[in-house]
């Protein structure tokens, strides 16, 4: 399915009815800001589906055959009260990096005004303990502490303030609002207090809860970029500029103008720019990026070529085959953003909880109010209370829960070469119980040897060998003479390949393929029929990766269980089983075999982790409760995966599933920490027993607390 991009328009079409828009929103900061959004532009007639990711301010919306404008949508956006432009990549790193320089100036301010606000405080706070003051003494401390606490609280609510007020304009109340009324009627109240010369004021509240609520956004905020860099680092890799070679010689081009078929130019110590095949040359790569495998790959003319790749040691002549948003750099660029825009089971549960926030804690507040005042509260202690409770009760804890652990997992995960297509996945994975291996490829390293050959059967079947790019015909063709390649050649998916060769006619592949009847065929051998000749069978070896053994004995010690289904011949199959100490197998199995096996296993209760790079695993891989290929697999298992590791270790799988439990069970403790604080929190506000400078504390403790908790994945507690 070809896929463009217009970035003028923000248009994303495919070749089908409908297509996809994608926005830049700013001001979306949590749970509650992300349902709204989603709600309401999904409602939009002819929009099939709206997806917001946070880390990004990418608005994803998929549409119907009758689709709305972009202005529409923009227009609907900014009537929520969230400005809105067509997505530009650009540009949103430019407003991330304008918001990250607007949280530090704040928070500086806020910082500042916080500690010397204090510095005036104390003594009013020692009075309480029998030290009192004079009263002119008392009010000094008063308006020296509002001087300089209001305008730098002033100053570091604009954050809040902008945000109520743009939600306010439109009818609308988002999260920002109770902060920024509790934050204005403390100042307002502090004010009043000092003028009648009261007791009581709280000017080093107001700025403090702003100083602690800062801090926990701009962590949220760095938190959101490491993610977020990670596409772009890989998109970085990518040579922003390319050679192209034309009639009037070479010149220097932006590689958004490379088109499919244009001839390049890639020197030594020059990364590719597109995706592509070498015309002439030859040279190797370093393909850590794109693998995992650290050892250089020779090239030559012929060779498929990808994007991100480094050529290290002679100069080559490129036909691209993709343009450099399709390549398969930006591939995977797309697959780690992946895993930061859908949303898991937890996730839209905290979504729930916070959409209530809005009217619950406003109409708690008002009866906290009306209450007091009923009962014989003086006004102005009914006002402090209500204000206690909606500063207390903001569910800035409960929308931090889940993104913060999910969004810390995905990036250790990639920076450990696992790519996280979902952060549902991570809770699918964590669940696991029995693991599933396709064998050739995952516990081998898909790379065979010819074994055992006749040197004149290799050099006969070498020339149509060499048509295809089939990894046992890759092995033969490398294993024979460098003889030309057959003619008037047609491979047949699944099955093998036929041409002509000096002029007769020859089929390489599956036994029943090449006119052998009554034999099994399996995934490590070749057969090669040749016009006036008697079919002749090839056998390959492919060795296990290094670490199997070592990685499903980590498995057992998870208990969890582990099996093999093939497609291979079951004499293969049952070597590699008993050389991993495995007595659970199953060999010789179609594709809908593996399915059905994998079905099976799940209607008993098993929760089943496939692990295939073949399409022949396609369909186990959608069909598991989850599922992982390695980054060398055919692109039907990556996109039926969802999760992709790089390198020849085995251990990833084995890490992918520690981190997966380690971050279901710190995304279940800031539930649990979310839900205690709030039980707790709001009947102590309503009871007067907490103050606005108490509350300030502990609502943004909470949220501190939550993404610290999440950031203990990164820790050595993480890994269990």
């Amino acid at each position: 399915m070809a896929l463009t991009y217009d970035a003028a328009a923000g248009l994303a079409t495919q070749d089908r009815p409908g297509g996809r828009l994608e926005l830049l929103v700013k001001g979306a900061r949590c749970a509650a800001c992300l349902g709204k959004i989603e709600r309401e532009i999904a409602a939009v007639p002819g929009v099939e589906a709206a997806r917001l990711n946070l880390t990004t301010g990418k608005l994803t919306v998929a549409t119907g055959v009758r689709a709305p404008s972009l202005a529409d949508l923009i227009e609907r956006l900014e009537a929520l009260g969230y400005p809105a432009a067509p997505y530009d990549p650009g540009e949103a790193a430019i407003a991330a990096d304008r918001e990250g320089r607007r949280l530090i100036l704040a928070l500086g301010v806020a910082a500042f005004g916080a500690g010397n606000a204090m510095m005036f405080s104390v003594p009013l706070w020692a009075g309480l303990f029998g030290q009192e003051l004079g009263e002119s003494t008392r009010t000094f401390m008063q308006w020296a502490s509002g001087l300089i606490g209001a305008p730098c609280a002033l100053y570091a609510g604009m954050p809040f303030f902008q945000s109520a007020w743009r939600s306010l304009r439109k009818g609308r109340a988002n999260m920002d609002v109770p902060i920024s009324i509790g934050v204005l009627l403390t100042l307002a109240i502090s004010f009043f207090e000092a003028a009648i010369h009261g007791r009581d004021t709280y000017f080093d509240a107001a700025v403090s809860l702003l100083l602690l609520l800062l801090v926990g956004r701009y962590l949220d905020h760095r938190l959101r970029s490491r993610a977020r860099g990670a596409a772009a680092d890989l998109l970085a890799l990518q040579s922003p500029l390319a050679t192209l070679l034309g009639a009037d010689g070479e010149r220097r081009v932006p590689v958004g103008e490379i088109g499919v078929g244009d001839e390049l130019l890639v020197r030594p110590g020059e990364r590719l720019p597109v995706d592509g095949v070498v015309e002439s040359g030859v040279s190797s790569f370093d393909n850590a990026l794109l693998t995992g495998e650290t050892a250089p790959q020779p090239v030559k003319a012929g060779d498929v070529a990808h994007a991100g790749a480094l050529n290290l040691t002679g100069a080559l002549r490129l036909r691209a085959t993709a343009a450099s948003a399709d390549s398969a750099v930006a591939a995977i660029a797309r697959l780690v953003e992946a895993g930061a825009q859908t949303r898991s089971r937890y996730v839209r549960l905290a979504d729930k909880a916070a959409a209530l926030y809005v009217p619950v804690v406003h109409s708690l507040a008002a009866a906290t109010f009306i209450g007091g005042w009923i009962l014989g509260l003086g006004p102005l202690e009914a006002l402090l209370r209500a204000v206690a409770v909606l500063i207390i009760t903001c569910p800035c804890a409960l929308g931090l829960a889940v993104p913060a652990v999910q969004i810390t997992a995905s990036s250790r995960l990639f920076r450990q070469g696992v790519l996280v297509k979902s952060g549902a996945a991570l809770e699918r994975l964590a669940e696991i119980d029995h693991v599933v291996f396709d064998k050739t490829g995952v516990l081998t390293l898909g790379r065979p040897s010819l074994e055992g050959a006749d040197p004149r059967d290799v050099a006969l079947a070498a020339p149509l060998a060499r048509a295809s790019s089939h990894p046992l015909a890759r092995a033969l063709a490398a294993a024979g003479p460098d003889r030309p390649m057959a003619q008037d050649t047609v491979e047949t998916a699944g099955q093998g390949i036929e041409g002509r060769i000096d002029g007769r006619r020859a089929r390489l592949g599956r036994a029943e393929f090449a006119g052998v009847e009554g034999v099994a065929s399996g995934e490590t051998e070749l057969w090669f029929a040749l016009e006036d000749r008697e079919p002749v069978r090839f056998t390959f070896r492919d060795s296990l990766r290094p670490d199997a053994r070592q990685s499903l004995e980590a498995l057992w010690a998870r208990r969890i269980t582990v099996e093999i289904l093939s497609g291979d011949l079951p004499g293969p199959v049952a070597e590699a089983a008993g050389a991993l100490g495995l007595k659970a197998w199953a060999a010789a199995l179609t594709p809908a075999g593996k399915a059905a096996a994998v079905r099976q296993r799940q209607a008993g209760g098993r929760k089943v982790l496939m692990v295939g790079d073949g399409l022949n695993d396609a369909a186990a891989l959608a069909g598991a409760h989850a599922a992982m290929a390695p980054g060398t697999a055919l692109d039907a298992s990556q996109n039926a995966a969802d999760l992709v590791f790089s390198g020849e270790s085995l251990g990833a799988v084995v890490l992918a599933i520690d981190v997966a439990r380690a971050a279901r069970r710190r995304a279940l403790e800031n539930f649990g920490f979310s839900a205690l604080y709030n039980l707790v929190a709001g009947p102590m506000a309503m009871l007067g027993l907490v103050n606005p400078f108490v509350a300030a504390l502990a609502m943004s403790g909470s949220s501190l607390i939550v993404t610290l908790n999440a950031l203990r994945m990164n820790t050595a507690g993480g890994r269990k």
